[in-house]
């Protein structure tokens, strides 16, 4: 059992320094810097940890992170958004609950531009959320779908989650998110479905008011020039990628260009938003990269002091067999997930469950996506889920945690109930990167 004790001395440690409020890299090193003098000799140990930063972060699959984030960025900052919301509004017309269902559908197409769940529940919850209180939404109804929207950048790509994810468990970036098309599909129709449901039990909780009617012509020309164009740019991103025609990082580069297109054709062009973009960006990608450094050698140091192979064999050893112990990994992020964030579970489980993973010989890529599913529920889950969090910032005083929570609930069951369908039929995920040949 010696193992144990270099696992409880590894874990513990993270955990404490992150509870005192230490930032997630500093919490990583300054453990990395115990465990190289506990088990790697010290000061040689240090002295390799550092000369590992550069293999770490020069890896080509992380090429396409800064590139989705500028992409997300221009998108967010420059205001097209907006019109999405307007054409998609105009097109669902005299709906029951269309507020929410307007959500769930730009929600849906914001995902898909930003990569970013926290820019998209902001987005959206200062958008939507005061229209839809003011018209009398139950507060289930209103701040559901925008949380249930915000996540959907978790899952549908271009996903920087996604590509942190493939980069840090050594998965194809370019098959991880190709596998995540259809299950957000799933999602968005699941959530659609969720909506109407709560809507035909509770007809007052979205009360019915009349809109300014549109003919058939006017909604398809809304569309037509506000949502297809987007359309385009979503293709540039990802079907290229599907089409074997790029390569994720190409894809990103392909998808800053579509951005800067449709900012000069909207008039929407200026250095500014340029600017600020590329500041976004360059911030994110160093804290992203700088969290990579103290996650490789934290990967070191739980292998080579013996925690990584005793924990495994104490997994094996309880022998629950390959759903059993998925089934178990699952629910350790879902609780982690209720006081962390998505970054900092992924270091703690990723050393922990890969090796896991390869044992049993489950598929990389699905076993991802079920690990990235996983991770977005933790956007939402109290006490501590960011989504809530970014939510209630832009919500009314006397908004609660616990209505937030509430709301919340239906779409994290929802979720839970697709990682349980993709897990008893992988070619859910598996369809689109195997017509790849990945």
């Amino acid at each position: 059992m010696d193992w144990l004790y270099s696992f409880a001395i590894l874990i513990s440690s993270i955990m404490v320094l992150m509870g005192l409020g230490l930032p997630v890299a500093f919490a990583f090193f300054a453990t990395n810097i115990m465990g190289l003098f506990l088990f790697f000799g010290g000061a040689r140990g240090v002295t390799q940890m550092v000369s590992n930063f550069s293999e770490a972060v020069t890896t080509y699959s992380l090429a396409p992170l800064p590139m989705f984030l500028v992409m997300g960025s221009l998108f967010f900052r420059s205001g097209l958004g907006d019109k999405v919301i307007q054409a998609i509004d105009l097109a669902i017309g005299n709906l029951r609950g269309r507020l929410s269902y307007v959500t769930l559908g730009a929600g849906a197409v914001f995902a898909a531009l930003s990569g970013s769940s926290m820019a998209n529940a902001g987005m959206m919850g200062s958008l939507m959320a005061p229209e839809m209180l003011k018209r009398g939404y139950k507060s289930h109804m209103a701040y559901g779908p925008i949380l249930g929207a915000g996540s959907l950048a978790v899952i549908i790509p271009p996903s920087t989650l996604g590509v942190l994810l493939g980069s840090l468990a050594e998965i194809d970036v370019g098959a991880l998110l190709i596998a995540g098309v259809v299950p957000g599909i799933m999602l968005v129709f699941l959530f659609g479905g969720l909506i109407w449901a709560q809507t035909t039990i509770d007809p007052d909780s979205a009360p019915h008011y009349e809109t300014p009617k549109a003919s058939g012509m006017e909604k398809f020309i809304a569309i037509a020039s506000n949502v297809l164009p987007m359309g385009f740019l979503i293709f540039c991103v990802v079907g290229t990628i599907i089409l074997g025609i790029a390569t994720p990082t190409e894809s990103a580069g392909i998808g800053c260009m579509g951005v800067l297109a449709l900012l000069v054709v909207y008039r929407r062009f200026n250095l500014k938003v340029i600017w600020q973009s590329l500041d976004d960006a360059m911030k994110v990608t160093g804290m992203t990269f700088l969290i990579i450094t103290a996650s490789t050698t934290f990967s070191q140091v739980f292998a080579f002091s013996g925690a990584s192979n005793g924990f495994i064999s104490a997994i094996l050893a309880f022998d629950l067999g390959p759903y059993g112990v998925l089934a178990m990994m699952i629910v350790v992020i879902l609780i982690l997930g209720m006081f962390m964030d998505q970054v900092s579970m992924m270091l703690i489980t990723i050393p922990l469950f890969m090796p896991i993973a390869k044992q049993f010989g489950f598929d990389p890529v699905w076993f991802g996506l079920m690990l990235l599913l996983a991770y977005e529920i933790g956007f939402t889950t109290p006490p501590f889920g960011m989504l809530l969090f970014v939510v209630m910032g832009v919500a009314p005083r006397g908004t609660t945690l616990r209505m937030m929570a509430m709301a919340a609930l239906p779409y994290i069951l929802i979720t839970i109930g697709l990682i349980a369908v993709i897990a008893v039929v992988p070619q859910i995920a598996l369809w689109l990167p195997g017509l790849m040949g990945r």
